[in-house]
Order: structure tokens, then C-alpha cells, then sequence
């Protein structure tokens, strides 16, 4: 039995070592950020037109965050990176992550090294404030090229090495066609999961893009928990096929899919805290009513 004396003297000890402890280790937790953003191609035609006068109607309408798809001979928008920021910064917003398709030959082998075009990418990148420079599309001739691809992949995780000095982190958006080319006896989505580093390259899954091709978002969470940093929230009705596709965006909850679940799913288990809104087709409705109403129903849901 343990006697009172041991008892102390055992406690007295537990105490001195506790207080050589590092004073962090009984300290909570970093809190989980979670952030909503829209995805500016879903106001691309207004974007176009007018991009400030846009960006103001996005910050009314209650949004903090947005992802560009437009970086065009070093311009977000027709705006250098310091002009684009300061835009944004008038209206309170910021852009956390953007999209600019990464190539192949965006490597230059000879030098062992990325195309000064590239660095440029990076540092405008950083000059914005983002935390994710995501590459949105994968060339056709290395899909189905195995040992092109495998280089690709290479590619990538240098690119995250590349990314990780600005305190960046670089990233892959899916569409459809991952799901329906096939490596060996995987998904090409699969592929790139499994080859590329999770400490160097994020996954930003479009869960509406993989659908039509039978692509389930919450199967790929359940089979890669934590690997999907960024997603893209969208839901999606059915229509006549057209163009290899027969499903298009639309308001999220009045579609097919169970969004909530996935978005739940996605914070829970898939690693997520970056939740881009993308609606790229509107039903006769406004593009810029309708991606307010999406930031209504997250804001419903607890986002």
C-alpha cells in the first residue's frame, strides 16, 4: 500500500519535473481557422468588365476572402500584384490562394531549375498575401504519359519546395478527368495523391468537378483523411450532356449532392480550412445574387 509519505514524495516529485517542463506543453491548442472565400471566376464576365466595382459588390456582399483565376503577363486582373493588393485592401478583403495553370514546361532542365516566368508567379503570389498557389489543370500529353507524369509529380514537390521559402504552399485543383483517366489500376487522381508530398503540395478537391465522371467526394476524404487543405464548394443539378459533361453548378443546396455532409466531412476529417464557393452556372439567375445566396447557405451551415 502506499503510504502517505510516499504518496507526498512521490507528488513532490511530480512537481519539480513538471516545472521543467516547457512552459508550452500544458498550453491549448492553436485554434482551427476556418475561412469562406469565392472563387472569382464564378463573376467572371462582371470581373471582366468592371473588377473593382465587382470586388465591391463581392465585399457587400459579405464575403472577406476571394481566389483569383486571372494572372496574365504579371496582372491580377490588368492590376500589377501592389496595385491588385491595394484594391483588396480598400475593401477589406483578402486573396489566400489563386489559380495559375503550371506546365510542364515551366521547368527548365538544363538549369535544374523553374523558368524565371514561374518565380515571377511565386513572388507576385507572395506579394498578394496568399498561402496557396494552386495549378488548376494537367496537360493532356502527360496524363497518359507514365513516365512523363511520374516527372510531373517531381515537378510538383519542387514546386512546393519552391513555394515553402515565400511561406507558401503549392497546389493541385481536380475537374473530371482525373477520375476518368486511369493509371494501372488507380484513378489519375489517385496518382497524383499518392505521388506527391503532403507536406509540399495541397489538394484543393472541386467536389462538383468530379462528378459527372463518378468522381464522390466524400470517398476520396474517407480514403485520404487530411490531404485536402482547400475545397471547392459547389453543388450541381443534372442536364443534357454537352461538352463530355451532364451536370453544371448551381445554387448550393438545390442540387443533387449532399454538399453539407461534404463540407462537414471535409473540416472534420479531410484536413480542410480554406472553402472556396465556386458557381460557374446560374439558371437565368445573377451571378453575383447567387454566389451571396451560397455564403447565405454556409453561413447556415455553420460556416
Amino acid at each position: 500500500m502506499t503510504t502517505r509519505r510516499s504518496f507526498l514524495k512521490t507528488g513532490a516529485l511530480a512537481v519539480a519535473g513538471a516545472a521543467l517542463l516547457p512552459d508550452n506543453l500544458f498550453a491549448a491548442a492553436p485554434k482551427r481557422i476556418e475561412r469562406v472565400g469565392v472563387q472569382l471566376y464564378s463573376v467572371r464576365d462582371a470581373m471582366k468588365a468592371d473588377p473593382a466595382g465587382t470586388l465591391k459588390k463581392i465585399a457587400d456582399a459579405g464575403y472577406y476572402h476571394v481566389e483569383h483565376a486571372n494572372y496574365i503577363d504579371r496582372k491580377f486582373y490588368g492590376y500589377t500584384a501592389k496595385e491588385f493588393k491595394k484594391v483588396l485592401e480598400n475593401l477589406a478583403l483578402k486573396m489566400p490562394s489563386g489559380h495559375t495553370v503550371m506546365t510542364a514546361q515551366h521547368w527548365d532542365e538544363s538549369k535544374k531549375d523553374f523558368t524565371d516566368a514561374w518565380k515571377y508567379t511565386v513572388d507576385d503570389a507572395a506579394t498578394m498575401g496568399q498561402k496557396y498557389v494552386i495549378s488548376p489543370w494537367l496537360d493532356e500529353k502527360v496524363r497518359t504519359d507514365t513516365d512523363a507524369l511520374k516527372r510531373f509529380m517531381e515537378q510538383f514537390n519542387k514546386c512546393g519546395e519552391l513555394c515553402k521559402k515565400y511561406a507558401m504552399k503549392f497546389g493541385y485543383h481536380n475537374h473530371n478527368f482525373e477520375i476518368s483517366t486511369k493509371v494501372g489500376d488507380i484513378t489519375l487522381y489517385d496518382y497524383i495523391i499518392q505521388n506527391t508530398d503532403p507536406d509540399l503540395v495541397a489538394q484543393q478537391i472541386d467536389i462538383g468537378n468530379m462528378l459527372s465522371t463518378g468522381g464522390h467526394a466524400l470517398e476520396f476524404i474517407n480514403k485520404y483523411p487530411g490531404r485536402f487543405e482547400s475545397m471547392h464548394v459547389k453543388d450541381e443539378i443534372k442536364v443534357p450532356p454537352h461538352d463530355g459533361d451532364d451536370t453544371e453548378s448551381c445554387i448550393l443546396g438545390t442540387g443533387i449532392m449532399p454538399v453539407k455532409e461534404i463540407v462537414k466531412a471535409g473540416s472534420k476529417k479531410g484536413g480542410t480550412t480554406l472553402f472556396i464557393i465556386e458557381q460557374e452556372s446560374y439558371q437565368g439567375k445573377d451571378p453575383i445574387d447567387s454566389v451571396k445566396i451560397d455564403l447565405q447557405t454556409m453561413k447556415k451551415w455553420g460556416y
